[in-house]
């Protein structure tokens, strides 16, 4: 789960202040059975985050997508047995290790779910591992064994992987999902890859989950933030206090778009008050993104 670490400044600035298949499982979603914004407020159910087709999301003539608003509280698990007791509105769960009785059980408890599938990054551990072929394959993500980046220029080999990963999300009864590692182009690949590269994968992903009524999230990705927020429905972002990067993040905040932030090393206290000035919905977890959980007040 690399993210790119370009630095921006630390908070709004003072200038900026002034001027995010059939389903296999039938629970109910809460996604298109309220229609009530989640902003703030952490009690289970309370409005489920959003409304299908409340703003952007969804191609031109396709189906509605779940729209999560600023404020949305959210939880992010995806390691270990999860616990759905957790006081938050949205769920974001591993794609192919979170059962689809579990999905379906949050949404009757009113509450969204969005799967992790990783979009730019080999993970030699997964079913589908077997379907990428080597020339796709590039150099290795460090720090995360068995990982590879993955050469987002073919498009045509990657779209009946990546579509399929989408299809399995919607058919477990998932409401979006937030694709990892979408800004290869800034990081050590193997491949020359561009900017206009990466814009264009990210788009056809964008599409390609709306296609299927998938809400989808920008993760990481800060440089192109401004390019990208009309096409996807909410950013997910990883430790932008810590590395100075979160003023990027407000094109979906003025979009009235959900930005998930969690930091790992920092204290509460060192985040919460800005992520509040901010609209952003911060949280603190371990990097082995398990059950734990300290969400801003």
């Amino acid at each position: 789960m690399a993210a790119n670490r370009a630095t921006v400044a630390n908070g709004w600035s003072l200038a900026i202040l002034a001027a995010f298949a059939v389903p296999a499982c039938q629970g109910a979603s809460p996604a298109s059975s309220q229609g009530g914004a989640g902003a703030g407020g952490t009690a289970r159910g309370s409005g489920g985050g959003g409304s299908r087709g409340s703003g952007g999301g969804g191609a031109a003539g396709g189906p509605a997508v779940w729209s999560p608003t600023t404020g949305t509280t959210w939880q992010w698990q995806l390691k270990g047995t999860i616990d759905q007791t957790v006081s938050a509105q949205m769920f974001d769960l591993d794609l192919f290790d979170a059962p689809g009785d579990v999905v379906a059980s949050l949404h009757a408890a009113g509450h969204p779910v969005v799967c992790y599938a990783n979009a730019g990054v080999f993970e030699s551990w997964r079913p589908d591992a077997a379907m990428f072929p080597a020339a796709v394959k590039g150099n290795a993500d460090p720090g995360w064994q068995g990982e590879q980046w993955l050469d987002i220029r073919q498009w045509s080999v990657l779209k009946p992987i990546l579509e399929g990963r989408m299809d399995l999300c919607r058919s477990k009864g998932f409401d979006g999902i937030e694709l990892d590692n979408v800004d290869g182009y800034s990081n050590d690949t193997g491949f020359p890859l561009t900017a206009a590269n990466q814009l264009t994968f990210n788009r056809a992903l964008a599409a390609s989950a709306h296609a299927r009524g998938l809400s989808v999230g920008l993760k990481n990705d800060l440089e192109q933030v401004a390019d990208l927020v009309g096409q996807f429905d909410w950013a997910l972002n990883e430790q932008c206090f810590e590395y100075g990067e979160c003023a990027a993040l407000k094109p979906f905040v003025d979009a009235r778009k959900a930005v998930f932030n969690v930091e790992y090393n920092l204290s509460t206290s060192a985040f919460c008050p800005q992520a509040k000035t901010m609209g952003l919905s911060s949280i603190l977890k371990n990097v082995a993104l398990d059950a734990y959980r300290v969400a801003c007040p």
